[in-house]
């Protein structure tokens, strides 16, 4: 018996353990990171991604390239993970993230190959994040937030290189004026209430910004006038239709009297519907649900503007930017509940016909509408901006920045390393290789621009050891500034997320010593991963 063999797992389970399944994982890791770093930086290339369909996608924006990627190595989901998880907190900085992730992942390999066990690494790490995130608190600069200049040279930074970079000033101060638009006065920023509509036609610098809300939706009949100015408008989240009956009813009808009168009485409930929003002073309606055909006859004749089928999300976008409530019981509709806009028109743009919401005071949601040759310009277009919106809020939320262009991450690898001397034991060396792995930003952006990585590596340090704490990469001159002076600056709660996230995944990666992975099927013989796209669920 003692010489029988104890099976534990199913047959159809392959096992990878210690040495062999970190390096598995760590090699994973590092192919993401290595797959978005050449579209770091102004000078970073795009990706074209096609999908089975033939559908294209041409980005350089890091986390919309490894979604659309589907990536199916365990470990490469991780690092995907957080590169939605830095879009999602701060809405950019995601490729730094990766990039980051991806080079701790390389050099904690160095240390274990010299036998240095990975929860001394792990260690390291920790206390190398904790201090550069105390030293990023120390290099930040306060900011002022009625300063627009500064807060246009954020948005500027996240858009350089982006497929939006020839009109970056131009969309700069469309976020600005944005974001500080919905700012309530407590200071709270919601993003979601900057509503982005897309129209193909037209070049990139009709882009604009709407006071108001622009809806893809047209009016529910052609009678109806296609411009209401001073307009009055009522939110209704209920059907403008006489209410059904929910469960199965017999009616009895014996004369042609009685089913006119039938008929009549429903269209008498129906002009007694148009009647009450006609008499609260409303010449537009905004209807989350159905128009009865007779209710849209009713309201052409009254003048009265109308669309229907309006998603829940564009009402509540509509009440904030006209001032107006969201009515549930067309009973208590008053003339107090209805929203206004100076006008309210309809106008078809090539095939689209949309319904804009203008000249709303004081609106706390507002529409920025996006025009570009093809769709695959727009859709770049709109990543660029919602880069920008979430530099921009960032800056604003926190008040603080960094600089630029390699600059904050060298001045922290230049701390880290002073700190790392304060260590006796060999988390020292974990620290050392967390500096190095920040300073492969600055690298990246060198060699994205066909500069030698070496030189600028090596001037950039010789700067800081000098003083220099802000000095950086500026890649339009191809020569080493004043980051900050040169406008090459960042929101600080980008850096701290992406040091975060990237430490956090690293360390979360390198614990793990053994890999259990199910084909899924007893007649399958399953696979460990050994790469990106190499992997059986």
């Amino acid at each position: 018996m003692s010489n029988k063999p104890v099976v534990i797992l199913p047959e159809d389970v392959q096992r990878m353990m210690g040495r062999d399944a970190q390096r598995n994982n760590l090699f994973a890791a590092k192919l993401v990171a290595d797959i978005v770093k050449t579209t770091l930086g102004p000078k970073g290339m795009d990706k074209m991604l096609v999908s089975p369909s033939g559908d294209i996608i041409i980005t350089n924006d890091g986390v919309t390239i490894l979604e659309e990627m589907q990536i199916e190595h365990p470990a490469a989901k991780m690092m995907v993970e957080i590169s939605k998880t830095q879009e999602n907190e701060v809405g950019d900085g995601t490729t730094t993230a990766v990039m980051i992730a991806g080079k701790l992942l390389e050099n904690a390999e160095i240390l274990l190959d010299k036998k240095i066990h990975a929860t001394v690494i792990t260690k390291g790490y920790r206390l190398a994040a904790e201090k550069a995130k105390e030293v990023l608190e120390n290099l930040a600069i306060r900011i002022n937030p009625d300063n627009e200049q500064m807060l246009i040279q954020i948005a500027t930074t996240s858009m350089t290189g982006k497929g939006a970079e020839d009109m970056k000033e131009h969309f700069a101060s469309i976020i600005v004026k944005a974001v500080k638009q919905i700012q309530d006065s407590s200071g709270k920023i919601d993003i979601d209430n900057i509503k982005i509509e897309k129209i193909k036609g037209e070049g990139m610098r009709q882009t604009e910004l709407v006071s108001g809300i622009v809806l893809d939706k047209e009016k529910v009949s052609i009678e109806m006038p296609s411009k209401i100015e001073d307009a009055k408008i009522a939110l209704m989240d209920i059907p403008l239709e006489v209410k059904g009956l929910e469960r199965e009813t017999r009616i009895s009808i014996t004369s042609p009297e009685q089913f006119q009168s039938f008929i009549d009485q429903e269209e008498r409930m129906l002009r007694n519907l148009v009647s009450k929003i006609k008499a609260s002073g409303a010449n537009v309606v905004f209807c989350q649900k159905g128009i009865d055909d007779v209710a849209q006859y009713l309201f052409a004749k009254e003048g009265i503007y109308a669309c229907r089928r309006v998603p829940k999300s564009d009402l509540e976008k509509l009440a904030k930017a006209t001032g107006g409530k969201i009515v549930s019981n067309l009973n208590e509709l008053s003339p107090s509940d209805l929203g206004k806009a100076k006008l309210v028109e309809e106008l078809k743009q090539g095939d689209q016909t949309m319904t804009y919401v203008r000249g709303c005071t004081n609106p706390k949601a507002v529409t920025i509408l996006i025009h570009g040759s093809s769709s695959h310009v727009i859709d770049e277009i709109e990543r660029a901006i919602k880069d920008g919106l979430g530099d921009v809020s960032s800056a604003l939320k926190s008040g603080k920045i960094v600089a630029g262009g390699g600059a904050v991450e060298i001045e922290l690898a230049r701390k880290l390393r002073e700190f790392g001397q304060s260590l006796s034991g060999r988390e020292q060396l974990a620290v050392e290789e967390f500096a190095s792995a920040l300073e492969f930003i600055p690298t990246t952006l060198a060699e994205n621009a066909g500069l030698d990585p070496i030189d600028i590596l090596t001037e950039l340090k010789s700067r800081h050891e000098s003083g220099e704490k802000n000095a950086g990469l500026n890649l339009f001159t191809n020569s080493i500034e004043d980051a900050i002076e040169a406008g090459i600056i960042e929101p600080l709660k980008i850096k701290l997320q992406a040091i975060d996230s990237a430490t956090e995944v690293a360390i979360m990666i390198l614990r793990i010593d053994d890999v259990i992975a199910s084909g899924g099927s007893s007649n399958s013989s399953p696979r460990m991963p050994s790469n990106l796209n190499d992997y059986d669920e």
